[in-house]
C-alpha cells in the first residue's frame, strides 16, 4: 500500500471519495492512503452515511484532517474493518503522545470530552472499496458539538501527525497480510 501526505490545502467536499481519486489527482495506482488538509464542507447530496442523510446532518470543520484509502481488493464488510482499524491505530496514537487526553471510540468515531473528535464512512465504488477519516483541527463552526486536534488535545504539528498516523496503518495492514500468508492450512 503506498501513502502520500499531500501538501497543498483541499477542501474534502465528499467528491473526493470516489473511484481512482488518488490516482488521477496524484498519480499513485492501486491499494493507496492518502492524507491532505483543509476546510470540509459536505453537503447531504454528496453524503454517503444515509443515517445523516435521513437525519439531514451535513458535515462542517473549518480545519480538518482527511484521510482518503481505496482498496481494490477488499470487501465493504473488510473496508468497514479496516475503517475500525484507522480509527482505533488513531486513538492508541493519541494516548501514546498525550497521555493527559480523554478520548473515547464508539464505532469509528473518536470523542475528546464526550466532544466529536472525527467523521468517517466507509463505502463502495464500481471498483473498489473507499474510507474517509477526518479529524478536525479547528471545529469552529461544526454543525455539532466538536472537539480539534489544536485545540483540545494540544496536535500543533498536524503533517507530522498524519505522517506516523499513515505509517503506523501502513505498518499495521501489511503485518495483517504476513501473518494471514504464514501460516499453513488445516484439514
Amino acid at each position: 500500500m503506498e501513502t502520500l501526505f499531500i501538501e497543498k490545502e483541499i477542501k474534502y467536499t465528499g467528491k473526493e471519495l470516489s473511484p481512482h481519486w488518488i490516482y488521477k489527482n496524484f498519480k499513485i495506482m492501486g491499494n493507496a492512503i492518502v492524507a491532505f488538509i483543509g476546510e470540509c464542507e459536505v453537503k447531504l447530496d454528496h453524503m454517503v452515511d444515509i443515517e445523516d442523510v435521513i437525519n439531514n446532518e451535513p458535515i462542517y470543520s473549518k480545519k480538518m484532517l482527511s484521510i482518503i484509502e481505496e482498496n481494490f481488493n477488499c470487501s465493504l464488510v473488510e473496508m468497514v474493518y479496516k475503517q475500525r482499524l484507522l480509527v482505533t491505530i488513531t486513538k492508541e496514537l493519541i494516548e501514546k503522545n498525550y497521555p493527559n487526553v480523554n478520548i473515547t471510540r464508539n464505532g469509528d468515531d473518536l470523542y475528546i470530552n464526550n466532544k466529536k473528535l472525527s467523521v468517517s464512512i466507509a463505502t463502495k465504488s464500481i471498483t473498489s472499496t473507499l474510507i474517509h477519516f477526518g479529524l478536525n483541527i479547528d471545529s469552529t463552526g461544526a454543525p455539532i458539538n466538536a472537539s480539534d486536534l489544536e485545540k483540545d488535545i494540544g496536535i500543533t504539528d498536524i503533517k507530522n501527525f498524519a505522517i506516523e498516523l499513515l505509517t503506523k496503518y501502513k505498518n499495521e495492514t501489511e503485518d495483517i497480510d504476513f501473518a494471514a500468508s504464514k501460516v499453513r492450512g488445516v484439514i
